[in-house]
């Protein structure tokens, strides 16, 4: 079994505990609170998708250089329960930089704006110190985010490099939605 089958695998068995659950401000707390940084759960998958990342088979798709890259490992199917695997390396010390927002101190890395027509479950893994994504609950420096269906958003990252690793129900994620103007 290659690393990569090993983090499928791993990322299966995670989400048979989250199969029935709905993306939002209380399951990203619920997260936060099982299944924080330090939890089995948690260092596992951080651990293994940190690895592919390293060993360019995750995140190895480059959608705006080096800086912004994302790959999906696997397709929605009855063996995930539907749910589909994608990794994304962003580090906001490159490319499209937003300003930063008042009382920031730093720019933000934006990606490409998206729909999450069923929500998502995000593992937020940060490469450096000082690395955060931000989530419904603000910014997340290691740990979860969990955007409820129906929300749209900027992926916005800080303070270095970082991996999020989301699940998605169904495999849906929309990226033909336009971004607020302003």
């Amino acid at each position: 079994m290659t690393e990569r089958d090993e983090l499928i695998e791993a990322a299966v068995a995670f989400i048979g505990t989250i199969k029935h659950r709905t993306p939002g401000e209380d399951m990203e707390r619920w997260l936060n609170d099982t299944h924080r940084p330090g939890s089995p759960v948690y260092e596992d998958l951080a651990v293994r998708v940190r690895r592919g990342v390293e060993h360019g088979w995750a995140a190895n798709i480059e959608i705006a250089g080096r800086h912004y890259r994302r790959s999906r490992l696997l397709e929605p199917c009855e063996r995930s329960h539907f749910f589909s695997l994608t990794t994304v390396y962003m580090d906001s010390r490159g490319g499209n930089l937003a300003p930063a927002r008042v009382g920031e101190h730093e720019p933000v890395f934006r990606g490409d704006y998206h729909l999450h027509p069923y929500g998502e479950f995000n593992l937020v893994v940060p490469l450096e110190p000082s690395a955060e994504l931000m989530g419904p609950l603000g910014w997340c420096h290691a740990g979860w985010t969990a955007p409820a269906p129906g929300s749209h958003h900027y992926p916005e990252a800080r303070g270095g490099a970082l991996i999020a690793f989301f699940f998605l129900p169904s495999g849906r994620i929309s990226y033909d939605i336009e971004a607020p103007q302003g």
